[in-house]
């Protein structure tokens, strides 16, 4: 009995948990799961693809002025390679290799759990282009997962920049994400960000939806 009150108990909160997201009720934050990608600077545009190369939009993503490029490099690390792994735009001012902890065992490499742009003693790789190839020196990470908002955002949940919080799913194999890292900019639009390995533990999905604790 207790186990058939508990079902009832979790499929009774999913249901109204799931009727506030379609009423627009606060606390809802939509979900984006990244996949391995790569940002890079104008430099290694030039070396990767050639002298007064620009990047060709694919499709723009959700957050305002980023965009998912034709291009893809090839990563080469110490066990094997990966292909195909897409380019991000615009440029930056320093190149970064985001992966999952997959795909490190894959490649044979130690990415620390970071923040995007702190890349100190971070892992190194062999990148591969159509028109060169060059050696990105502690350059690779594993994006700590985090929730991108607006200062509007960030006043209406009541967190602040940099600051910790838990976000719980809304699917069957329901889960806790603790200490996740909230960023605030006009720049930005709300979306938790998880990577791959972190979406397919907890059943998430692009476009999911989770809840702010």
């Amino acid at each position: 009995m207790k186990q058939l009150e508990k079902e009832f108990l979790i499929q009774k909160v999913t249901s109204e948990i799931k009727s506030y997201l379609k009423e627009g009720k606060q606390g809802v934050i939509p979900v984006g799961v990244s996949s391995r990608h790569i940002h890079l600077s104008s430099n290694d545009v030039r070396t990767l693809f050639g002298e007064n190369y620009e990047l060709e939009k694919l499709k723009y993503l959700s957050q305002p002025g980023q965009f998912a490029a034709k291009e893809t490099v090839t990563v080469i690390g110490m066990k094997n390679s990966i292909s195909k792994v897409r380019v991000l735009g615009p440029v930056r001012k320093e190149s970064q290799l985001e992966i999952s902890q997959t795909d490190a065992f894959s490649l044979g490499i130690k990415p620390p759990l970071r923040e995007s742009g702190d890349l100190d003693k971070s892992a190194s790789v062999f990148i591969i282009g159509p028109k060169g190839a060059l050696y990105l020196d502690e350059k690779v990470i594993i994006a700590k997962r985090h929730i991108h908002m607006t200062p509007e955002d960030a006043m209406e949940f009541s967190v602040r920049d940099g600051e910790g919080v838990s976000v719980t799913t809304l699917e069957e194999r329901a889960l806790t994400f603790n200490d996740v890292t909230v960023r605030v900019s006009p720049n930005y639009a709300l979306e938790l960000h998880l990577d791959t390995d972190e979406a397919n533990a907890s059943g998430l999905r692009q476009g999911d939806s989770v809840f702010l604790n």
